[in-house]
C-alpha cells in the first residue's frame, strides 16, 4: 500500500476506512477472469485444507489502510480455514507504527504473525535484521517470479532469500478539488488540469501562486509543503542515495530541487502547513481547507474517507509533473512467531493476483503483482467517491512510466527527519529554512552514526 506518515498505506489501532465499490459492474470478461484467479490463489494459499487447521489467531499488524479489511478479504480467509482467526493491529501513521516494529524485534516479543515494512524502510530490514524473518520465497504458494522485479528485488538478501512479499506500488498523480479551481478561475478538466504543470514540478508552485491569488476564502493551494517534498523526491530515479546505495541526499539533485520547492511554496502561502496524517489534516479534508495533494494510488482511500460524503464527486485526478512512485509496502513473517506456517500461507494469499484486484477496486492500492496489474478490471477501475475518473487508467499508465530507484536502509529516516522535522518547523514555528536544513542534517548524521 502505501504508505501513510512516512510515509500511507500506510499497524493501538485506528478506525478502519470504509470499503468503497466499483460505480459499474464489471463486464463478463473480466468476471471470468477475476474467478479463474481467485481459483488458482485460492488453491495455492496453503497446503492444507480447511478440515485440518488447527484453531489459531493470526494477527496482522500494518499502518494506514492496507484494505484487507474493507475487501472482505479477513473474512474470506477465515470462511475457507474455519480453524483461523485473524485479529488486524492497524496504526494510521507508519512513523509511529516501525519505531514500535523495532522495539518488538530487538526483545523478540510482542511481533504479529505478519508485519508490514514500507517500502523506505526494507533496504534497513533486509540488511540488518533479515535472519529475524522467515524466507517466503520458500513458502507454499509463492511465486516471486509474479511481482514486478524491482518490486520483488528491494525486498530479496544478497543470498536470494525474500524476506517480505510486496503488496502494492505508490504511482503518484495529483488529487485536486475540481470546484475549488473553478472558483479560482483554474480549469477543471483532468486532462487540461494535468497540462498546467506537465514536466515540471516548478509549474506546479507557479499555479499554486494562481490560485492562491483568486483562492476561496480560508482555502490554500495544496496540504502540506511535506506532501510536496515527497512527490518531488519520488518522482526523480536518485533519492537520497547513490548508485550504489550509499546515503547522499546532501548531494542529491532530487532533494535540493525538493526542498528549494517545498520552501518556496511555504514562502508564497500556497501551503496549508499541515502534518500529513495527523488529526488536523484529517479534519482539513472535510472542510475543504485545500485544492490539491500529492496522491499515491493508496491516497484515494484516504481522500475519500476523510472528505466524508459532502465532498464526493468534488475531487478528481490527473497525472503529476513527473511519473514517480510514492509508498508501497512488504508483508513479513517474523521468526519470533508461533504460527510462522499459517502465517506464511495468509500473507501468500493476500498478496496473491485475486487479492491484489479486490483490493484495488475497493481502497485504491495499486498491486506489485503483474498479473493482478493486467487485469481489466484494475486497467477500467473507477472509483465511486471519484465519480467518473478513470481511475484505473490514470495510476497505470503512471505504473509503465516508473523507472526502479536505489532505495537505501536510511530512506525512511532522512525522509521523516526532513518532512515531519524539518519542513514542519517552518511552517508551523516559521522557523529560518537554513537553520531548519542544518538541524535535520545533524540529527540525521547522529542516528546513522549510532
Amino acid at each position: 500500500m502505501r504508505n501513510p506518515g512516512t510515509t500511507t498505506h500506510s499497524g493501538g489501532a485506528a478506525a478502519a476506512l470504509p470499503a468503497r465499490k466499483r460505480r459499474t459492474p464489471l463486464p463478463g470478461a473480466a468476471v471470468a477472469a477475476l474467478c479463474a484467479l481467485l481459483v488458482a490463489g485460492c488453491s495455492s494459499s496453503s497446503g492444507t485444507d480447511a478440515a485440518s487447521d488447527s484453531k489459531i489467531t493470526l494477527t496482522v499488524g500494518d499502518y494506514g489502510t492496507f484494505g484487507y479489511k474493507e475487501a472482505g478479504l479477513f473474512d474470506a480467509y477465515m470462511r475457507e480455514h474455519p480453524g483461523i482467526t485473524i485479529v488486524e493491529h492497524t496504526v494510521q501513521q507508519e512513523s509511529d507504527y516501525y519505531p514500535a516494529l523495532q522495539t518488538h524485534l530487538a526483545s523478540g516479543s510482542g511481533l504479529d504473525d505478519i508485519q508490514a515494512v514500507e517500502v523506505g524502510r526494507i533496504a534497513q530490514v533486509v540488511k540488518k535484521q533479515a535472519t529475524k524473518f522467515v524466507d517466503l520465497g520458500a513458502a507454499d504458494g509463492v511465486d516471486k517470479s509474479a511481482f514486478l522485479p524491482w518490486k520483488s528485488q528491494q525486498a530479496t538478501t544478497a543470498d536470494g532469500r525474500a524476506i517480505g512479499l510486496g503488496t502494492d506500488i505508490g504511482p503518484m498523480a495529483i488529487c485536486y478539488r475540481k470546484d475549488l479551481f473553478q472558483q479560482a478561475g483554474l480549469p477543471t478538466d483532468r486532462a487540461e488540469v494535468a497540462k498546467l504543470w506537465q514536466g515540471d514540478w516548478a509549474k506546479f508552485l507557479d499555479i499554486g501562486k494562481q490560485y492562491q491569488a483568486k483562492a476561496p476564502a480560508g482555502t490554500f493551494f495544496t496540504d502540506s509543503a511535506g506532501g510536496l517534498f515527497n512527490a518531488v523526491v519520488s518522482s526523480s530515479t536518485t533519492q537520497y542515495d547513490d548508485a550504489g546505495g550509499k546515503l547522499d541526499y546532501k548531494n542529491s539533485p532530487s532533494v535540493k530541487a525538493a526542498w528549494t520547492l517545498s520552501t518556496g511554496a511555504i514562502q508564497a502561502g500556497i501551503s496549508a502547513g499541515l502534518k500529513q496524517f495527523d488529526t488536523p489534516w484529517n479534519q482539513a479534508f472535510a472542510n475543504s481547507k485545500f485544492a490539491t495533494l500529492a496522491c499515491p494510488s493508496w491516497m484515494t482511500a484516504i481522500v475519500a474517507d476523510k472528505s466524508g460524503p459532502a465532498n464526493k464527486g468534488k475531487w478528481d485526478i490527473a497525472a503529476a509533473p513527473a511519473a514517480g512512485s510514492w509508498g508501497g509496502s512488504f508483508l513479513t513473517v517474523p521468526k519470533a512467531g508461533k504460527h510462522q506456517k499459517e502465517a506464511a500461507a495468509l500473507a501468500a494469499w493476500l498478496t496473491a493476483p485475486a487479492q491484489q484486484v479486490k483490493v484495488f477496486t475497493t481502497v485504491g492500492n495499486l498491486p506489485s503483482n503483474t498479473k493482478a496489474l493486467g487485469q481489466p478490471e484494475v486497467q477500467n477501475a473507477k472509483l465511486d467517491y471519484f465519480g467518473d475518473t478513470p481511475t484505473g487508467q490514470v495510476y497505470a499508465a503512471t505504473a509503465q512510466s516508473i523507472h526502479p530507484t536505489v532505495i537505501g536502509e536510511w530512506d525512511g529516516l532522512v525522509k521523516d527527519t526532513l518532512t515531519n522535522g524539518a519542513l514542519l518547523s517552518i511552517e508551523q514555528h516559521q522557523s529560518d529554512p537554513d537553520k531548519a536544513w542544518s538541524t535535520a542534517v545533524k540529527e540525521i548524521d547522529d542516528k546513522v552514526s549510532d
